[in-house]
């Protein structure tokens, strides 16, 4: 397989200004281009770009593991070691969670770590990590 390439992600908010501070702040992306109406973040080596909408659209949600998952959520997988360092920062930073910091499909194929929180315009974003990367593509078990 190439080298993995890093991807590219477009979404919405109604606050430029905020979600530039939480991004930078809370998550420690780094600033790339911006403008009046769209600010690109190094989302951990990806391009993210937040475009600034009059109306956030409404999100959905699906029950998984006994939780209510939002539909459309973004995020990254990440290092074990840098999954646990981030769920404590964000716990320090008071970040309200819609999934708190915890381990999924416990003994399971696919078994990871996952937490879920919002943007301040609503974005969800999903970050979790797995021991084995092999784990990122298996089935359920």
């Amino acid at each position: 397989m190439e080298q993995l390439r890093p991807f590219h992600l477009a979404f919405p908010v109604d606050d430029l200004a905020l979600t530039r501070k939480w991004y930078t702040e809370v998550l420690g992306c780094e600033i790339g281009r911006e403008s009046n109406n769209s600010c690109v973040f190094n989302f951990f080596g990806h391009q993210i770009v937040a475009h600034l909408v009059a109306i956030m659209p409404e999100v959905e949600g699906n029950g998984v593991d006994n939780k209510i998952v939002p539909t459309s959520h973004f995020g990254c997988v990440l290092e074990w070691r840098h999954w646990q360092e981030m769920s404590s920062d964000l716990l320090e930073k008071n970040v309200e969670f819609i999934i708190e910091p915890y381990i999924r499909y416990r003994g399971e194929s696919g078994e990871q770590a996952t937490m879920f929180f919002q943007d301040p315009c609503g974005n969800n974003l999903e970050f979790k990590a797995f021991k084995d990367d092999e784990g990122i593509f298996l089935p359920y078990s």
